[in-house]
């Protein structure tokens, strides 16, 4: 499971991963402490997630299993003419083995800084590049210039 921790206060969200099957049981908007994935003292909101197979997890649907709604506004549709509705399939909002990432927000402040725990380091070592940097790196590389791939800077934040 994937867990994507937000901190509001910066701005900044981090990835942590775990093989086992944590906060099952859970719904939507209980708080959550994240001591298992290495954050001692962190509390968490529980906002979301998705299942295995990419289908959002939703507030108001009671349980664990996956359900078609029908819908105007909401959840990865957005209507494009006036009264349009579509179908959707939604999973509910209890976490359940199926489940492959969770969103949370930092609620509570723990001891540990998060950036030093959460935050993975690169292959050479320095802070690791977003997906759209590495791709651009990667590219670059494999087109025969090195030396561009290698020019490759962070963005100031």
């Amino acid at each position: 499971m994937k867990i994507v921790v937000s901190d509001q206060k910066t701005g900044k969200a981090y990835m942590a991963s775990t093989e086992e099957e944590l906060f099952t049981g859970k719904k939507i908007g209980e708080v959550i402490k994240l001591d298992e994935i290495g954050l001692p003292g962190y509390e968490a909101k529980i906002t979301g997630g998705s299942d295995k197979d990419g289908f959002p997890m939703s507030r108001s649907i009671v349980g664990q299993g996956r359900r078609k709604i029908l819908t105007k506004d909401a959840l990865g549709f957005k209507a494009s003419k006036k009264g349009e509705r579509k179908r959707i399939s939604v999973r509910g909002n209890t976490i359940s083995k199926e489940i492959a990432q969770l969103n949370v927000i930092i609620t509570k402040k723990g001891t540990a800084d998060i950036t030093k725990v959460l935050m993975k380091k690169g292959p050479e070592g320095d802070e690791a590049l977003s997906a759209k940097e590495r791709m651009i790196k990667q590219s670059l590389e494999s087109a025969g210039s090195e030396e561009l791939g290698s020019g490759i800077k962070k963005p100031k934040h």
